[in-house]
């Protein structure tokens, strides 16, 4: 695409960010909202599996799609993750209880990964990392903006509106987006001396599946010493060494292992898979202390995401002209790793509103100024050539980390839930239930789940059903519970803040080249010396 003019690059980052706001905003939207929507359709034990599902199965179709996209080019990957994502949104607002919701958000996600990998790919092709630093940053403030829309307009909806419509909507504009995509954007032809790895596409798919399922089912569904996660276990490193036996034969490997060769490559792979295990772990139960704790709204929870999406706007614009200016990226991952870090304590340690509000301010900091980083490091390593396997792999490990992240944050949230609300129980004996008439009993029992406090119209029902002499142990209960829950989100905030701390240090050892200001098919000599002696190769 070197050879397209300016103009013509800027209509295709037109319509690329178009089709990026559609994948984001349906994302975002039902963040705030989805603990009322599993609330309403039952089934509250598997409210982790509606967000893994989605992660599980972007994630294959990720790191599939970066390397077909690399024999048959981007514009059939971004129509058809399009078309895939908004049959699986539209078929979503059609559950009518946790599996079909389950089953449809799958189908959500493989779009989303195919979307989202051929999309960041694409700025790839079009851009030189010292050029694309900047397009990086303004693509990551369309996210942001997102993330300011979506989670607000979502809580207004599921407050006013039908949840369905949070599904529905937005399919307006991935109608618009596929229509930019498929008259803009360029076709390319097929890479004929690549082929596709089968053998390692499906061992990849299979071993990630097994790894993931004994991450999501460890602590919830079966013991982490149980026969089966064992198992599930065993059967993932056995299936990791399948895959290097193949890949090391294959002649155009989906997972090339000269990757890892690379320090600068294996370091923000690393660092991308603990921000995302940390950040996404930690942050999917934000919600929980905005609604469950504080006893806000949906909509009211939706604004509290606002601080962060803006600082994020700012910083990520303004890092992505810096990078480009200065060809420089380490100093800024470092800053924000570290701030990072320092929001995750700040959210460990927060006892209202307000200091939820700062906490998310200075999350969107950490985020504006590290996010975008290291899929730029990943880029600017690596021979043109390889973008979209790179990108694809770099997005891998993120979401691996973001899923992973989920389901042993959603273990540790249901084991301290437990643990704590048995404590605060039978340390005050004016909780004692056993004491009370049956009829109320089986009221209050609705409540025994702290996860109850996300719904409020439940709460508001049950409080109106009991007698006035029951309303000050109803006020008691409530708090307790509330207090429970605060507790155990402290407990997830605080590991989210040690796991991206781990990050943190293997920053420090980035090795740091400079960004190409070409994209051409090869790079040039000096370039390839200065990523051979300094990345380790």
């Amino acid at each position: 695409m070197n050879e397209m003019t300016a103009k013509q690059k800027v209509a295709i980052m037109i319509a690329l960010m178009a089709a990026m706001f559609f994948a984001a905003i349906n994302q975002t939207l039902v963040s705030t909202a989805m603990p009322r929507i599993i609330s309403m359709l039952g089934g509250m034990d598997y409210y982790s599996w509606v967000i893994t599902i989605y992660m599980l199965a972007s994630t294959i179709s990720t790191i599939l799609v970066g390397k077909l996209s690399d024999i048959y080019g981007r514009k059939p990957f971004l129509l058809g993750g399009i078309v895939i994502f908004m049959i699986g949104s539209f078929l979503t607002g059609l559950s009518t209880d946790i599996f079909q919701m389950i089953i449809f958000r799958a189908i959500q996600g493989i779009g989303a990964g195919v979307l989202m990998s051929a999309t960041t790919t694409a700025v790839g092709d079009l851009f030189a990392p010292r050029e694309r630093a900047k397009w990086t940053g303004v693509m990551m403030a369309i996210f942001g903006f997102s993330s300011i829309l979506g989670p607000t307009l979502g809580g207004f909806l599921i407050d006013y509106m039908n949840w369905k419509w949070l599904f529905w909507i937005f399919l307006p504009l991935g109608l618009v987006a596929f229509v930019m995509i498929w008259r803009i954007f360029p076709k390319t032809g097929r890479v004929s001396s690549e082929s596709i790895d089968f053998w390692g596409s499906t061992v990849l798919a299979v071993t990630i599946i097994v790894l993931l399922l004994g991450f999501s089912w460890a602590g919830n569904k079966y013991a982490w010493d149980s026969p089966e996660i064992l198992g599930l276990f065993a059967a993932s490193v056995i299936g990791m060494i399948l895959l290097i036996f193949i890949e090391r034969k294959a002649k155009s490997p989906v997972l090339p292992l000269s990757l890892f060769k690379n320090s600068i490559v294996t370091i923000s792979f690393s660092v991308g898979f603990l921000m995302n295990a940390g950040m996404m772990g930690a942050m999917i139960y934000m919600p929980f202390f905005v609604q469950g704790v504080e006893g806000l709204t949906p909509t009211q929870s939706g604004l509290v995401n606002i601080p962060m999406s803006l600082t994020m706007i700012i910083l990520s614009t303004l890092v992505g002209r810096w990078i480009s200016k200065s060809g420089k990226y380490k100093r800024f991952a470092l800053i924000g790793v570290a701030i990072m870090i320092v929001s995750m304590i700040m959210l460990a340690n927060m006892h209202s509103v307000s200091m939820a509000v700062i906490s998310m301010a200075v999350f969107g900091i950490g985020l504006g100024f590290s996010m975008s980083v290291f899929t730029l490091t990943v880029q600017n390593a690596l021979p043109p050539s390889q973008i979209g396997v790179a990108t694809a792999t770099s997005t891998l490990f993120r979401n691996l980390g973001g899923t992973i992240g989920i389901a042993v944050f959603g273990s540790v949230m249901n084991s301290a839930l437990t643990r704590n609300l048995e404590k605060a129980m039978s340390s005050n004996p004016a909780l004692d239930l056993s004491r009370v008439d049956p009829g109320i009993t089986a009221q209050f029992t609705k409540l025994m789940d702290p996860r109850s406090l996300m719904n409020q119209p439940l709460l508001v029902n049950i409080q109106s059903n009991l007698p006035k002499e029951a309303q000050p142990l109803f006020t008691q209960l409530l708090d307790t519970l509330r207090s429970v829950l605060g507790e155990t989100l402290s407990t997830v905030f605080i590991i989210g803040a040690c796991l991206i701390g781990v990050g943190l240090v293997l920053t420090v050892f980035l090795k740091e080249i400079p960004l190409r200001s070409s994209n051409e098919k090869q790079m040039n000599h000096a370039t390839n010396k200065a990523v051979t002696d300094q990345a380790g190769m």
